[in-house]
């Protein structure tokens, strides 16, 4: 059975993958992860995480893939030891020496070998397996063909695994110098800036600070900027590939996100295994309902080959918003009121959607809200504000809320 594996940036957003269907999550400590941007987990946080997970029935995974230098050695060494008596169910390293020391340290935790390692072929696979890994998450820049081929010249039981959704590097399996060249911020120690993002002009070398913009419209041109990956049509063809885990992009990203891409690859996935004419006959809503969150225009990437130049966004630097992010259900008095963080602005009288965990989306309208002290309010105009929400159908804890735009 293929694997669903969602991504997340904190406490929260990993408890609603779990809930939304999530068979494990990957994370990122605060020492050592390529997403230092991310709010990422404390010991603590990652102890109550892989408990979390456990409880679910789920794994929980720790990213330790940065490329180290010297001075990271001996704080990976300590970092090494803490995650020993953590106990998460495998962590994700790119380094051979990260690799080596794990070996050493905590042989008894399952190493997957991250993309940023260049895994683009069988005998690559191979290597890494016989040096213990579990698993190798391979390049995005593979097809499916060369991804059947892989798994047709791997020892049995070499567990390989490919990202199905989310943001693409415009770097050599995210092997990035621009961030480094340009902010002094290096992307392989988990410091990107993303500056593939950005918009350039060109300068001529005798004319310096004069600036000659390369425009394809009136807002720019976007050299490096590639659209989002999403594969959620063809589903059957990774799976038939052989690939046992299908990785989520994203662990800087919302809940809204999480929830209603791993709800939607979650139905579809298990539509198929139900029946493939189901999966088939659901294609077009699937393809609804994951473009209701955050996201840029979708791509299939490197897996029907080498992509041309409409796969990326030459425009704009901005994303699409289908539904706004309200926020996330934190508990359910008895007076049937929900109790939330409030992440974008709504109104009373305004109609929103409760997203449920098993797929429905049911639309409510909000009556009544209330400040923590009880105070009738007609909108929750504060970022980040507390307070009780009641609705004409009553939410569960963990139920993310949103608006359609």
């Amino acid at each position: 059975m293929v694997e669903l594996l969602a991504p997340a940036g904190n406490l929260e957003t990993l408890k609603t993958a779990v809930r939304y269907g999530a068979d494990a999550v990957y994370i990122g400590g605060e020492a050592f992860s390529l997403r230092a941007g991310a709010d990422n987990f404390s010991n603590e946080d990652m102890k109550e995480a892989v408990s979390f997970c456990h409880e679910y029935g789920r794994k929980l995974y720790v990213t330790a893939n940065i490329f180290a230098h010297n001075e990271d050695i001996e704080p990976v060494k300590e970092y090494l030891k803490e995650l020993k008596n953590i106990k998460p169910d495998a962590l994700l390293i790119s380094d051979p020496g990260i690799f080596s020391l794990e070996r050493e340290i905590c042989p008894e935790i399952p190493v997957h070998i991250s993309t940023q390692a260049n895994n683009t072929n069988y005998e690559t696979v191979r290597f890494w397996k016989k040096m213990g890994a579990e698993r190798v998450v391979l390049g995005r820049e593979l097809s499916l063909k060369e991804i059947r081929e892989i798994k047709d010249n791997i020892p049995e039981g070499t567990e390989i695994e490919a990202f199905v959704h989310g943001a693409m590097c415009i770097s050599y399996s995210g092997r990035c110098l621009l961030s480094n060249f340009f902010t002094g911020r290096d992307a392989n120690r988990g410091a990107c800036t993303h500056p593939c993002r950005w918009k350039y002009a060109v300068m001529e070398e005798n004319r310096p600070g004069e600036y000659l913009p390369i425009e394809e419209n009136d807002r720019g041109t976007f050299l490096f900027h590639s659209k989002d990956l999403c594969m959620i049509e063809y589903l059957p063809e990774m799976i038939e590939a052989g690939i046992d885990s299908l990785k989520i992009e994203g662990r800087m990203k919302s809940e809204l996100y999480v929830a209603s891409v791993v709800r939607t690859y979650r139905n579809a996935i298990d539509d198929y295994n139900e029946s493939p004419d189901k999966f088939k006959e659901n294609i077009e809503k699937y393809k609804e309902e994951i473009s209701q969150c955050t996201h840029r225009a979708f791509t299939t990437g490197f897996f029907f080959g080498k992509p041309d130049d409409s796969a990326q966004v030459y425009d704009s630097s901005s994303y699409e918003n289908d539904a706004v992010y309200l926020g996330t259900v934190k508990s359910v008095d008895p007076e049937n009121r929900a109790f939330l963080k409030q992440k974008n602005k709504f109104l009373v009288g305004d109609n929103i959607e409760i997203m449920k965990p098993d797929g429905r989306n049911i639309n409510t309208k909000v009556l009544k809200m209330e400040d923590e002290k009880g105070n009738e309010m007609e909108s929750c105009p504060h970022a980040g504000q507390l307070f009780h929400l009641t609705l004409e159908d009553v939410p569960e804890a963990g139920d993310v809320l949103r608006k359609r735009s």
